[in-house]
Order: structure tokens, then C-alpha cells, then sequence
């Protein structure tokens, strides 16, 4: 179903849904996936992608953005990203418990890294994980929204996630863009047990982790009411795959105060982690996006591949439909399951990631890209979502 979607493309039982009954992410949708060439990545191969610098990882990305989602442009043509990095391991896993975000350059010749975003000591947390970045309309006043993962001066790392907003001055010097003047550090919003189980009540194992984390902005361009999307966990599921994608709404245009939402897509019983949320608004539609893995699926089924996924509605807070009718938006080569994660639609529709474990020789597990991947771009036509060829 394209073209123009209105409220007849919705089912009655979700137009009457409320905010407080998520749209469900179900079994039945995973298990209609099938995988083709509409929705299967490019092979990415040895030269498609160069490294930022030679002793750091970079995976997670996002632009430092205007309000309404664009990446903001600056006078030289520079463009400004963040990402998470940390120094190269043995083993990739362990980056995600040395995590700090960094300022990445980007202009004509390519990428170029800027060092740690923030100032060492200033973070709450034992390690920094996703967030996003708004550029207010001076060019100057910078606020981040970030995962705070941990506490400072633990002894032993913990998974416990707060969502923290903080600000910052956009400055320049022999040519090199810097952060300075770090202030503002406040927690976002408190975590509503009753809908969202703690952060910490998992394991430390790569896939079971709990979620409170991962805060992506978004300015509703029909009301200007400001918002922030999170990937979340269920409270009182009885399935330890209970991931949710909730939200926050700020009470006033400070955004010093915010409401926590109940959650606005569910996939309990069905996946663990629904991964860096994010919204768009493209030809009157919302569109939400996250990102999810083979491995954190319920192992009794059904199952889908690692890739980013989405739904569609003509609401924020209701009526969610799963894109293409499953949920699918695209997915890595069979011939490499896990060559690329972490996608992020940008308001023109390319779509940014990271190089993960790329190649197709059988030794793919360790060999960990550790940078951009290869931009590709989206269709969307009402419910439907496809690479643009």
C-alpha cells in the first residue's frame, strides 16, 4: 500500500489506541519478513570505507543538528558529528565499557577527529553512550542529550542508564571546531517504574542488557512541542524479551522540564533491544526508526535479520504501523549478517551507520570495521520503505 496515507490506511483498533497502550510489534509481522533486494544493503568491501584515525573505534553516529533534524551546516561547509569511540581491543565487545562521545569533522576531503566532546571529569557516568546533538540558531550554543552509563569512580562497572541533557559553546581555532564551556548538566527525566524496568536488572551479557538509554530528539514541526525518544525496557513483562521505545515531551520551550511517556512501540515477548529510536516527519507522516539484532530476538521465533527497522503514523503518541507490513526497512547481506548497525534516517532521507563486522571469509566475528559506513538512502511512500536505488 503507497502513495498518500490517511486515517482509513490505519486499522480502527489503533486510531482508538491512547498513548497509553503502545502500538505492538508482533510475531506475526517478524515472521512475514523476507529479505530482497528492495531491502538488502550493498556488500560493503575492503575500500569502501576509511577509518577516522588509527587508535580509535568510532560506532554509533549522529550530526549535530539543526531543530528540525538536519545536520547543521556551517559557514566553512564543515559538518560536525559525534560519535562513540574508544581505543581498538582484542576483542570489539569491550569498547562498549570504555565509551566516551567524540566531535568528528566532516567536509570535502573526508572525516576528521576533533577529540572528546566533553570535558574529562564532567560526564556522571563511568562511560558515555548514545545521544543526540541540537545546534541552536546563533551557531554557537550547542545542547546534547547522551546516555550517562554507570556511575563516576565506580569500583566495577554497572549498566545502570540515565538520560542526561547538557550544554556547551561551539567554538573555533587554527581552523579545528571544540566544545568549550560545559555546563548545565541535568538529568532529563527519572525512570517511571511502573513503566520502564531499571537499566541495571539484566546481565552484563552483549544482547541481555536492560535499556534505558540512547535519547534521539525531535522538534514536531506541526506544533513545535519538543521531544525525545529512548529505547526502553517493558516493567512487569514475564519475557525476558521485553524492548520498548519510549518518550519524554518537555513542558515549555526551556526544555529545563520534561514528562516521561508511557511507551509508544513494544516488542515484548518478541526482542530485547530496540535501539536508538528516532524520529522523522516526511510528507505529513511521522516515521519512526530503530535499529535491532538477529541475536536479540526470542530465540523460540520468529526471527529477523539484524537491521533497521520502522513504522508509520499519522499521529506522535498513536496509530504506529509497521512499515511494509513487518517492520522492515532494510537488512545486511546474507553473505555478511553483520557488516553494518546502528542506522540513522536523516530528515532527506540518506541513511548513516557504522562498519561492524564486515566480510565475507568466515573470519568476520573479530574483524571489526570501526568507522562510517557507505551512506545509502531511503524511499518512503506512505507505509512503505525501500532502498533507493
Amino acid at each position: 500500500m503507497g502513495g498518500p496515507l490517511t486515517q482509513a490506511h490505519f486499522p480502527t483498533a489503533s486510531i482508538a489506541s491512547s498513548a497509553s497502550s503502545p502500538s505492538c510489534w508482533t510475531a506475526g509481522q517478524v515472521g512475514a519478513i523476507r529479505v530482497d533486494a528492495s531491502n538488502t544493503a550493498p556488500l560493503i568491501r575492503n575500500g569502501d570505507f576509511v577509518r577516522i584515525a588509527p587508535d580509535l573505534d568510532i560506532w554509533d553516529a549522529w550530526p549535530i543538528q539543526d531543530a528540525n533534524g538536519a545536520p547543521s551546516a556551517l559557514d566553512d561547509g564543515q559538518s560536525l558529528w559525534m560519535a562513540l569511540g574508544a581505543p581498538p581491543f582484542p576483542d570489539p565487545e569491550e569498547r562498549h565499557g570504555h565509551a566516551r562521545i567524540h566531535l568528528i569533522s566532516q567536509d570535502a576531503s573526508g572525516w576528521r577527529h576533533l577529540g572528546p566532546a566533553m570535558t574529562d571529569g564532567f560526564s556522571p557516568g563511568s562511560r558515555e553512550w548514545s545521544g543526540s546533538a541540537v545546534l541552536a540558531p546563533d551557531r554557537r550554543t550547542l545542547t546534547l542529550y547522551f546516555t550517562a552509563t554507570g556511575r563516576r569512580g565506580e569500583a566495577t562497572p554497572t549498566f545502570e542508564q540515565r538520560l542526561f541533557r547538557a550544554e556547551a559553546t561551539l567554538t573555533r581555532a587554527t581552523g579545528n571546531y571544540r566544545l568549550v564551556d560545559w555546563h548545565g548538566l541535568r538529568e532529563i527525566v527519572a525512570r517511571d517504574s511502573a513503566q520502564y524496568m531499571a537499566s541495571d536488572a539484566g546481565t552484563g551479557v552483549v544482547g541481555t542488557i536492560k535499556a534505558f538509554r540512547d535519547p534521539a530528539y525531535f522538534r514536531d514541526p506541526q506544533d513545535g512541542t519538543h521531544h525525545i525518544f529512548f529505547a526502553g525496557s517493558l516493567a512487569g513483562s514475564e519475557s525476558a524479551f521485553n524492548g520498548v521505545i519510549g518518550s519524554a515531551v518537555a513542558l515549555d520551550d526551556t526544555l529545563d522540564r520534561w514528562e516521561i511517556r508511557p511507551p509508544l512501540i513494544s516488542a515484548d515477548t518478541l526482542n530485547n533491544e530496540l535501539e536508538r529510536p528516532h524520529a522523522i516527519f516526511h510528507q505529513g507522516l511521522y516515521y519512526l526508526f530503530w535499529s535491532t539484532q538477529r541475536h536479540v530476538f526470542n530465540p523460540s521465533g520468529p526471527t529477523g535479520p539484524t537491521g533497521l527497522y520502522g513504522m508509520v503514523s499519522n499521529r506522535l503518541f498513536a496509530g504506529w504501523e509497521p512499515l511494509n507490513g513487518t517492520g522492515l526497512v532494510l537488512a545486511n547481506p546474507a553473505s555478511a549478517p553483520k557488516q553494518a548497525y546502528s542506522w540513522l534516517v536523516l530528515p532527506d532521507l540518506r541513511v548513516t551507520s557504522f562498519v561492524d563486522a564486515w566480510g565475507t571469509d568466515g573470519i568476520d566475528a573479530q574483524r571489526f570495521g570501526a568507522t562510517f559506513a557507505p551512506m545509502l538512502r531511503l524511499r518512503l511512500d506512505g507505509t512503505r520503505a525501500h532502498l533507493a536505488q
